[in-house]
């Protein structure tokens, strides 16, 4: 029998797997919906910028970059691509899939939860998930580090970014749909991706205020994989 202290395994808490289908179905089609209207809205994305720009000093000119949530490509997509990467985007709209291969026609993308990571399928120097975790549930935000971790190579590297909130799984209007999103006071996700086998080496917080949208508290961390 399992000591009472032995955290239960992320990879072994999912949910019935028709009811997750049918959340990303929909969060798919409230993206499909936002199309182009994502960027109008984010015009400016310095703070993501500087952290890729952070992020390709640390790495080989022909790294192999996932992007998780890569919506239009814009910025980072493209911004990794320019920069010689080889860069594969995972993204669960389709319609953004269609503006991504657009804008940057030398990646590849695929449409694909973050959830449907296989870390057997490929090994990535580095990962980047700009505001694609917090489209989760904070039961399945552990379960996607431990994915995110054993695709990394050894001593691979993770670029994340949450809105700083205290919020679980929660709707909320966005651009004329309902987006269900998750968020962290900034100790908490330290910890969460500590609890994951990251190692945080890097943390920058950002004050944005988007269009049509809430001023928000941005949080990025750059983290490595640990041994």
């Amino acid at each position: 029998m399992p000591s009472e202290n032995t955290a239960p395994d992320p990879l072994e808490q999912a949910p019935d797997p028709q009811a997750w289908a049918e959340r990303s179905a929909r969060q798919a089609a409230a993206f499909d919906a936002i199309g182009e209207r994502y960027d109008e809205a984010f015009p400016r994305k310095e703070g993501q910028e500087e952290r890729v720009r952070r992020l390709l000093d640390l790495l080989p000119p022909d790294a192999h970059v996932l992007d998780l949530g890569s919506g239009t490509g814009l910025p980072t997509t493209r911004q990794l691509a320019a920069a010689g990467a080889r860069v594969t985007g995972y993204e669960i709209s389709g319609r953004m899939i269609e503006i991504a291969r657009r804008n940057v026609p030398e990646a590849t993308f695929v449409q694909a939860d973050i959830l449907d990571l296989e870390p057997a399928e490929a090994s990535y120097d580095a990962i980047v998930a700009f505001f694609s975790l917090l489209c989760l549930p904070k039961a399945r935000i552990p379960e996607a580090l431990s994915r995110i971790r054993a695709s990394l190579t050894p001593g691979g590297l993770l670029c994340l970014s949450m809105v700083e909130a205290d919020l679980d799984d929660a709707a909320i209007p966005f651009l004329g749909s309902d987006i269900r999103v998750s968020g962290y006071p900034r100790e908490e996700l330290r910890r969460v991706v500590a609890g994951a086998g990251l190692i945080v080496e890097d943390e920058r917080v950002v004050s944005y205020e988007p269009e049509g949208a809430r001023p928000e508290v941005q949080v990025f961390l750059t983290c490595r994989r640990g041994a």
